[in-house]
């Protein structure tokens, strides 16, 4: 997928957002969703998208759209640095397939990071236990400001 092409409302995160798909989620607003991801490249990576919007990518959201969204990645990862304490943190956002994008709705990736723990890659990694990310969403959540 390039990065021009009409919106697939059948995406993933769209599913994800209908209900279609279960996921575990960290919090939501009107305007965006905070859920763990499933394949995590370290322990805690959430995942922050619009509600709103159908962008595909940074260059098709609307700038108050935008606004939310960066919001709630500042909002959710110091609620990450709260809970679990990592060394580091890792904000990511692809676009377009060559830029390493695999889901073609705009999120944002926060991976907190240790320096004696390697990150798996994008992509890359073994999906994670429900049990252990519903455990892990609970912490992150209750350190919510």
């Amino acid at each position: 997928m390039s990065l021009h092409g009409a919106y697939d409302p059948d995406n993933i995160f769209a599913k994800i957002l209908r209900g279609e798909i279960p996921s575990v989620k960290v919090w939501e607003d009107d305007d965006v969703l905070a859920f763990m991801d499933v394949f995590p490249q370290s322990e805690g990576h959430v995942l922050v998208v619009s509600k709103t919007s159908q962008a595909r990518n940074l260059l098709e959201i609307e700038p108050e759209a935008l606004t939310k969204l960066t919001a709630a990645v500042q909002r959710t990862a110091r609620a990450v640095e709260k809970a679990l304490k990592p060394e580091g943190l890792s904000l990511m956002q692809f676009n377009g397939e060559a830029g390493g994008q695999t889901v073609f709705h705009l999120h944002f990736h926060i991976i907190p990071r240790w320096a004696d723990r390697q990150m798996k890659g994008h992509g890359h990694a073994p999906m994670a236990d429900a049990e252990q990310l519903q455990a892990l969403a609970a912490r992150i959540a209750a350190e919510l400001d």
